[in-house]
């Protein structure tokens, strides 16, 4: 008869143990103790399940000592995981599955503060009355584009609804053929268009679209001519289209409106070449275009935001229509924003720059990690990202890690988890995209990494 004491099963720890543990017991504060105790539960049962068949000892010891970090990813896989911080090692600054663009440190740094309390985001304090919310960043959006008037929603394809349902609904609106794009997840102009009650007119070819192709297009029943930016499409060769300052002459000619979906947040020229010709909110507005739109959460450097800018008779009736309040953006992103404004209007340096660094000092960083990772120093391009210059790369240079796609998927688990790219077998890491004050923590993940797969 076998001895009742040598059964695995009477050496697991009982649930009320489990919980108690100090990983396990600071779950609770992520899930609650409800959920965290059934998942104890379940993985217990799991052991209880493979103990009953087995005679190795050791390993069993070894999933009991893994029980906290199985419960955890139970628990993730049942509500999801929770977001967190990642290193970008991709090159790709406005890197939309990542979040876009990163705030300036300073920025995030100041925003619990508005998080835990109460703030005056409707109230004007000398007066008492109920103020603007939209006052502080059309402010500084009117002193940065030169605008009349300017108002913010949560993002661009907001702006663009907001602006199409305010000023053509059951009207038509007149685009090129050429600038009919589908912009990631889905966004296509005509659906917008569609969804915002207005009515399409297509002028032009894919290719060329002439000022008398919009001439002819306008009739009775025309609230505006719509030029929108392509982001990730390009054309070349055969090609022609028509600059918003032509538009505008023609529109002014004939009683309508322009609309400008310039799509990226630029607020002003810039001086990289990757951005050379791409039009600014502040160049638009020159132009005389009646209203333009972009996002704050890509050039600009913002949080997710969509500004609208340009006559303040045109804003203001954006502003009184129904939709506005259902599109408006809440106070954590309106303080990012008004933080973000002032540094633009200061001239001071955003992350955007890191792109375009010194190139010596780039070089010695690069050396500096190369040595610390065992790495190859090589030729990298980096890119703008977010639908801006895609046909543009930024020359340079960056890290390569022997390792290949091993390698990347064990940095993309680690903690924090780095994200780059695999080219050649070899595993990309380009600084360029990384923040200086996360190079410790880099140089430490991909040490973790090298180690958990020396392990496995």
């Amino acid at each position: 008869m076998s001895d009742p004491n040598q059964d695995p099963r009477r050496h697991l720890p009982s649930v009320d143990a489990v919980l108690q543990e100090a990983p396990v017991a600071g779950l609770s504060a992520l899930y609650g103790r409800r959920a965290v105790r059934a998942a104890v539960r379940a993985e217990l049962d799991e052991l209880r399940r493979a103990a009953a068949g087995s005679t190795n000892g050791g390993a069993l010891e070894a999933r009991v000592a893994r029980l906290p970090q199985r419960i955890e990813r139970r628990l993730a896989a049942g509500v999801g995981d929770r977001l967190q911080r990642v290193i970008n090692a991709t090159g790709i600054f406005v890197h939309t599955n990542l979040g876009r663009s990163p705030l300036p440190a300073e920025v995030a740094a100041a925003l619990p503060a508005l998080a835990d309390a109460y703030c005056d985001l409707e109230l004007d304090l000398d007066s008492g009355r109920r103020g603007d919310r939209n006052r502080r960043v059309e402010r500084l959006l009117v002193e940065l584009t030169g605008a009349e008037a300017a108002l913010v929603v949560n993002n661009n394809a907001a702006a663009l609804v907001l602006a199409l349902a305010g000023l053509a609904r059951d009207r038509e609106v007149v685009i090129s053929r050429g600038e009919l794009v589908e912009i990631g997840g889905s966004f296509r102009i005509p659906d917008i268009l569609g969804a915002a009650g207005a009515r399409l007119v297509e002028v032009g070819t894919t290719n060329r679209t002439r000022l008398a192709d919009y001439a002819a297009a306008v009739g009775p029943d025309t609230a505006l001519l719509l030029k929108v930016h392509p982001s990730n499409y390009r054309m070349s060769g055969f090609v022609a289209a028509v600059e918003p300052a032509e538009l505008v002459a023609l529109a002014r000619e004939r009683g309508i409106a322009v609309l400008v979906d310039e799509g990226s947040g630029l607020l002003r020229p810039h001086p990289a070449p990757q951005l050379e010709g791409h039009a600014s909110l502040e160049e638009l507005v020159a132009a005389g275009c009646d209203l333009a739109c972009g996002s704050g959460d890509k050039l600009l450097g913002g949080p997710q935001a969509g500004l609208l800018v340009g006559r303040a008779e045109v804003v203001g009736r954006l502003k009184r229509h129904p939709l506005y309040r259902a599109l408006r953006p809440d106070r954590l992103s309106l303080a990012s924003l008004e933080a973000v404004l002032k540094r633009h209007l200061a001239g001071r340096e955003m992350p955007l720059s890191r792109l375009w660094p010194d190139p010596q000092e780039h070089r010695r960083r690069l050396e500096r990690l190369a040595g610390e990772l065992a790495a190859e120093i090589v030729p990298a391009d980096a890119y703008v990202g977010g639908g801006a210059a895609p046909d543009r790369p930024v020359a340079g240079e960056a890290l390569a890690l022997d390792g290949g796609e091993r390698l990347l998927a064990a940095l993309r688990r680690g903690s924090p988890p780095v994200v780059g790219y695999v080219r050649d077998d070899r595993v990309i890491l380009d600084a360029r995209t990384v923040a200086p004050a996360d190079e410790p923590a880099l140089v430490a993940a991909v040490k973790a990494a090298r180690r958990a797969l020396a392990a496995s």
